[in-house]
């Protein structure tokens, strides 16, 4: 199974999505794709080498009387593009064996059964989607999988659609939890009762926005201890660390240092690593944190559901530890991560991570959550400086404005030398819906 991104994100131009995707798919030894409706007319619209053909003809309801199994067994089962939120998207080549163990240690985990009901609107060109699917068939479970896009048009049909299927399983990232939390106000008429486990991944989980969820969504029967923050990616299958079902949120409370003294700091306790997989903190000189108590480090994974390596690169084995980018540490046994190693801000000798200047900025009037971007600039010249860049609707720029650098300055300890406010749905994304730091933050330093 070969997997690429989808449609163009809202506002990209669907000829160079065309191209990219075409490029993308030449570039790992596709020659023939099937697609269909909108894309299929956007495909077909430019030339390429790859040939695209309809996929009507060819998904049929009975089953093809043409294909024959192969008599070796397959080395890859899944080429699986990386999200490229910082850097270039690579090709992660993955194993028969390696996405049976990682499919395998989640339901172990999860504890899933014939019974249970899997409701998704997950894309199935993401990791997290499609392990979701193949959870569910390798469990013998019933699965809805419900288009992206209507998610997308009116993100509270995935409560009518956990309670329309009595969904038992479900899993979404960050935003969509802390997006129905925060305009709860307009949830009726569901029943959320039937629901035992909710993972939130692929994104930083924020301890505040997932914890209103769940006290919003009690009053429709959810239980808390459904909640499940966890930690994967596309490197190993999907997941790394998933916590045992009925445990909820975990949050580790502790401080940072900051100009101003001590600011407190909540973050997500991840989970423990699922059957198979293996978790290290190597430490580092370069990216030292000011955490009290807390010995902060690259987060190293290994074991049974890690790639066989990038297309094109020298294998590698499951035993061998695997960097990968991101800073975090271990607190009973529990992974919590931090922020990553490329997007790490020093300013004035200090380190802060991305997203704890992000929640402190979407906090203010005006700014819409998710959609902050914290960067650091100038890190080599005499004048380093952190710089936020917001999606912004209000009345008063000038205000929010103030009232960001002041909240941020008071619970971060830096100051921001610039604060950029631009139009909502602007801010550049990968596929998956994953903000490109790096991005804006070359885009920032162009305009210095």
């Amino acid at each position: 199974m070969r997997r690429c991104r989808s449609g163009p994100v809202r506002g990209a131009d669907t000829e160079h999505w065309a191209l990219t995707t075409l490029d993308r798919f030449s570039g790992i030894g596709i020659r023939n794709v099937l697609s269909q409706g909108v894309y299929l007319e956007r495909l077909t619209s430019v030339e390429s080498a790859v040939a695209v053909a309809d996929t009507t003809p060819h998904a049929t309801a009975a089953r093809s009387t043409t294909y024959v199994a192969p008599s070796a067994p397959a080395t890859t089962a899944i080429l699986q593009g990386t999200a490229g939120s910082t850097g270039t998207p690579r090709t992660v080549s993955l194993s028969p064996d390696a996405v049976l163990a990682n499919i395998s240690g989640l339901n172990a985990r999860i504890g899933v059964t014939p019974d249970d009901v899997g409701c998704s609107w997950l894309p199935l060109y993401h990791d997290m989607g499609l392990s979701f699917l193949l959870s569910g068939a390798l469990g013998g479970t019933h699965v809805w999988q419900a288009p992206t896009s209507a998610f997308q048009a009116s993100p509270f049909r995935w409560l009518n659609w956990l309670t329309e299927s009595g969904g038992t399983i479900t899993a979404a990232p960050n935003m969509a939890y802390g997006l129905i939390g925060k305009y709860s106000r307009r949830v009726t008429d569901v029943d959320l009762g039937p629901l035992r486990f909710a993972l939130n991944g692929g994104e930083p989980v924020d301890c505040d926005l997932t914890g209103r969820f769940a006290t919003e969504m009690a009053r429709f029967g959810f239980s808390a201890g459904a909640l499940a923050p966890s930690y994967g990616l596309a490197e190993s299958t999907c997941a790394v660390t998933v916590p045992a079902t009925g445990r909820g949120l975990a949050v580790d409370d502790t401080v940072v240092h900051t100009s101003d003294g001590a600011a407190p700091r909540r973050n997500a306790v991840l989970g423990e690593p699922v059957p198979g997989m293996e978790v290290r903190i190597e430490g580092r000189a370069d990216t030292a944190s000011e955490y009290t108590d807390r010995e902060v480090g690259e987060v190293l994974i290994r074991g049974t559901s890690m790639m066989s390596g990038y297309l094109g690169d020298t294998p590698r084995s499951a035993d061998e530890w695997f960097a990968t980018g991101d800073l975090g540490y271990v607190v009973d046994g529990g992974l919590v991560v931090c922020g990553r190693v490329k997007e790490l801000i020093t300013v004035a000798g200090r380190n802060v991570f991305p997203a704890e200047v992000e929640r402190v900025a979407a906090g203010v009037q005006g700014v819409r959550e998710g959609a902050v971007v914290a960067v650091g600039v100038g890190e080599r010249s005499i004048r380093p400086g952190l710089v936020v860049v917001a999606e912004f609707r209000g009345p008063n720029e000038a205000t929010a404005r103030a009232d960001l650098i002041q909240r941020v300055a008071s619970e971060c300890g830096l100051v921001p030398a610039d604060v950029s406010f631009v139009r909502p749905g602007s801010l550049p994304r990968t596929s998956s819906g994953k903000l490109r730091r790096l991005e804006v933050k070359r885009e920032v330093e162009l305009r210095r």
